[in-house]
Order: C-alpha cells, then structure tokens, then sequence
C-alpha cells in the first residue's frame, strides 16, 4: 500500500500521520512536550529533541501498518526558530522560538537604526519584530559569544529533520523570508550584504520551495527511523503555512485561520503588500506572497483557564455558552504572553475589565475566547487595510472542534468560515506535499479531493452590533491601560525566582 508520512514539530507536541494515496489517515501518534521559558520572554527549545520525537513517530506509525510502502516524507514545524549548530550539526544552545521569545528588543532597535525601516521593508518586505529571524541570531552574537564562536549552520525544525533524514542543508523560501531582514522577498534570494553583516559565519542554506524533494533518506536515518533509504523527503516549511496547504488555503484569495496554542493568519495573494503592523512573506509555492498575523495566545490561554480552575474543557465550553454574549460584562485582552500583530508588542499584558464577585469561570472562559476573536478581527481588519482580497476563510487546528469557539469568530468577525473534514493540521499537510512531489507526472494529488469542506460556520447577523461595539471597547481598553501595563512588564521582566513574595493576610 502506497503511503507517505508527514510530521510536525509544535509548541506543545510533536505530530505525524501514516496516509494513503486518497488521503484517508491510516494511522496518528503524538509525543507531546515542553518548551523552556528560562527568563520573562525566553522561549526555547532543545533542537535534539525534534529529531527523537520524529524517530519515535516514525516507528510508531510504521509498526500500525505494517503493509505500509513509504513513498514519501513530509516535515513541517513551528516558526520561525532559530536552532544555530556548528560544523558537526551539535546545536550550540536551545533553539530560540518565534515571535513568543521577545528577547531582542535590543538587537530590533540596533538593526533597525542601523538599516533604517525603510530598506529593511523594501528588502525583507516587513518592518522588524519578536517574529524576526535576523535579530534573534544578533542576540546570540551580542549575548553569548561563545555559542556564537561556534555557530556555523541555520535551522528551523522542518530543514533540521530534512537534514537529519537526507544529510542536506536547506531551508524553504517561506521559512527564509522569516529570517527578516537577511532575506530578499522580491529576488527570492539571501540578501548577502546583511546576511554578511549579521550572520557572517553561518553558512547561508540552499533555498528550495516547501514542496521541493530536499533529498533522500541515508542509510543511518533508516536505521534510526524504519523509514527505508532511499526514500524521497520534501524540503517543507513553518507549520501556519503546512496547515494552509492541508485544507488547501493557499490560494489567491484564501485565509487560513489556524487555531492552536497560538493563533495564526495567513492572507494568499500575487502582490507582495508590506504593512508595518503585519508579517509580510513568502508563500509557500512559488508566485505567491502571503501577509501574515498571529496572536501570542489562543489555546495557550483557554489550557490556562483550564489547568487554574480545575474543570475540563466540556464543562468550561457548557458554562461559556450559557453565559452568553458579551460574558455578562467582561472583556479580556489576550496578551498574556505579549502579542504579536497588529499591535507589535512585545510587553503587552493580559487584562480581564468589568470583574465582579458574581461572575464564573465559564463567565472568564467566555471572556477569553471573545478575546481571541476580537485579536482575529483586528488582524483581519489591518490586513484588508493593507489591500488584501480576503475572499475565503478556512479554519484549521485543534480548536475547531469546539464549535462555540468558532461561531464566536465567525459572529465577531462577521467571516464565514468552512472547516475541513480532517483538521488535524500541518502533519497531515506535510504528508500531502511528498504525495505531490513523489506522485508520477499528471497523478498529483488534488487537496480538495483528499480534504473537502466539511462544515460551514455562518455569522449572526443579529449580533454584528453588539460585537461591533465590544470591539470598539476591545481596541480602547489596550489603549488606555498601555502604560501601566507596559511597567508591569519591566517589574516583571526584572522579577526573579528570590524576589520574595507578601504573605497573603
């Protein structure tokens, strides 16, 4: 039976799937993990362990089906990371994760006085952020000089396991234009000037696109793996952009809404549309460009809720729907791990606004998913401000499968929404690209035919206004409480573990 396996890396686990020729999902494993917060804004990763947990996966699925022939194998992991190693690819210290590290708020304002905001736009497409590849591989030559001093290679956890797998050293163009602003959008090259100047010593990797094959399984990744040798192993990319490619949101046009421990938003279109509150990239196939947003928490701050009260997410979405629009008069900000876009801030906090001693938790668990959209329609708003044709909307990830969640988007944001049949995400995306690059000549695999539309979610109408109004309040109370917030977040960030804590009375 001919099958491929597609795997990726997350932020809380590790993800694979065994799938045959039409696309139905013969097998699943998960490893599930930590990532390390060291530090306020530290967020980091042991790179070793991405390449264990798909050795474990492998064999997992492998040993499910035994009549399994693996034509292909598809990666795909969170992004962008920065996992520097040296010349015997040994990582030099912990992978520093995307846009939830915001550890180089020192190395974006240096770069960005040296390079000016003007050309760091026109050659990387985006203003420089937490999001930014380039100034988190500057804090590691400014911090750590020693791990720098023997840095000599990039990775993000799809290129990491496709040179685990192959021995080749590559990297995706979409993953590439993340590494802002050492990548040059409109040339689709590094820009090596300042690839010289920030990351002199690293060698730069060959660029291919996500559904390129990147080479071909060794001899010892087989024998770690089960995966014979010889197998063909696609380049792959950031896992927003995989899961787009699952449910076939990857058109002009579409918008993948991907919900997970954080929020994703990828835009598909021709142009390439620079906005300084919003990530401009490269798609994920050649001829496109995406605008790109995500949200620092979504499933991060609904588990939050979950794991501080006690209660299982049947109960807390039960008692959510009861309380009903609007969460009886509470309105949270989402930002408790900072956020990314629209707002760019990297010392935003959470804020929960009209508490009384008669609300609940399911009053509180309400409030946090009306938050989460609420960040959606911002997003959604600033990117058709930029001129994006935002003309479908599909949803993908975890979060899907509590529909209360996604009609409270769909009623923010006045968006329909289609959800797939299979939204188990960028895994099952990753499989479907080595279907298509392993495929004979004409046979590619149609992702409609593997995936069709499943569900649609329509808005409320009757309650456009009342979201419109919270929305107006949404965007007002982060304005008016911006600078007690922001010196919450330096108190914070020079908390430490001995700072001692008031007895309560």
């Amino acid at each position: 039976m001919r099958c491929t396996i597609g795997v990726d890396i997350g932020t809380s686990s590790s993800k694979g799937v065994l799938v045959d020729e039409a696309g139905t999902i013969l097998a699943t494993a998960t490893r599930a993990h930590e990532v390390s917060r060291p530090r306020t804004g530290w967020v980091e990763m042991d790179g070793e362990v991405w390449w264990d947990e798909f050795v474990g996966l492998a064999r997992e699925l492998l040993a499910a089906v035994p009549e399994a022939e693996v034509a292909g194998v598809g990666v795909s992991g969170m992004g962008p990371c920065i996992l520097l190693a040296d010349e015997h690819d040994h990582p030099v210290r912990p992978a520093i994760l995307y846009g939830v590290d915001t550890r180089s708020t020192a190395q974006i304002a240096r770069m960005t006085a040296e390079l000016g905001d003007e050309d760091i736009t026109r050659v990387g497409g985006s203003t420089l952020t937490s999001q930014a590849g380039g100034p988190k591989i500057a804090w590691v030559a400014d911090e750590e000089p020693e791990a720098w001093s023997r840095a000599r290679r990039l990775y993000m956890p799809a290129s990491w396991l496709a040179r685990r797998l192959t021995g080749a050293y590559v990297l995706d163009h979409q993953s590439a234009s993340q590494v802002s602003p050492l990548y040059d959008i409109e040339h689709e090259r590094w820009h090596e000037p300042w690839w010289q100047r920030y990351a002199g010593t690293v060698e730069a990797p060959e660029l291919r696109w996500a559904g390129d094959v990147a080479g071909t399984v060794t001899d010892a990744a087989a024998a770690a793996s089960g995966i014979p040798a010889g197998t063909p192993v696609v380049t792959g990319t950031i896992d927003a952009w995989t899961e787009a490619v699952s449910v076939g949101a990857h058109e002009l046009g579409d918008l993948m809404l991907m919900y997970g421990t954080t929020m994703f938003l990828v835009a598909t279109g021709a142009e390439t549309l620079r906005t300084p509150s919003m990530w401009t990239t490269a798609g994920a196939f050649a001829g496109t460009r995406n605008l790109a947003g995500g949200l620092s928490t979504s499933g991060a701050l609904t588990a939050w809720l979950k794991d501080l009260t006690g209660a299982d997410y049947p109960e807390l979405l039960g008692e959510a729907a009861t309380s009903g629009p609007g969460a009886r008069g509470l309105l949270m900000l989402p930002y408790f791990a900072g956020e990314r876009t629209p707002i760019q801030d990297p010392d935003a906090r959470g804020v929960i606004a009209g508490l009384t001693l008669e609300h609940t938790r399911g009053d509180l668990y309400r409030a946090a998913l009306e938050a989460t959209a609420l960040g959606v329609r911002h997003n959604v708003e600033t990117m058709r401000a930029a001129g994006a044709d935002i003309r479908r909307i599909v949803a993908v990830g975890g979060g899907t499968q509590g529909r209360l969640w996604l009609q409270i988007v769909s009623d923010v944001t006045g968006l329909v929404q289609e959800v797939p049949e299979t939204t188990i995400g960028a895994s099952y995306g990753a499989a479907f690209l080595a279907a298509g690059a392993t495929a004979a000549p004409g046979a590619a695999p149609a992702i409609d035919a593997w995936n069709p539309i499943a569900e649609t979610v329509r808005p409320d109408a009757a309650l456009r206004p009342f979201y419109d109004a919270l929305f107006d309040r949404y965007v007002r109370l982060y304005e008016g409480t911006t600078s007690v917030v922001h010196d919450l977040a330096a108190d914070q960030r020079g908390a430490t573990p001995t700072t001692p804590t008031p007895e309560a009375p």
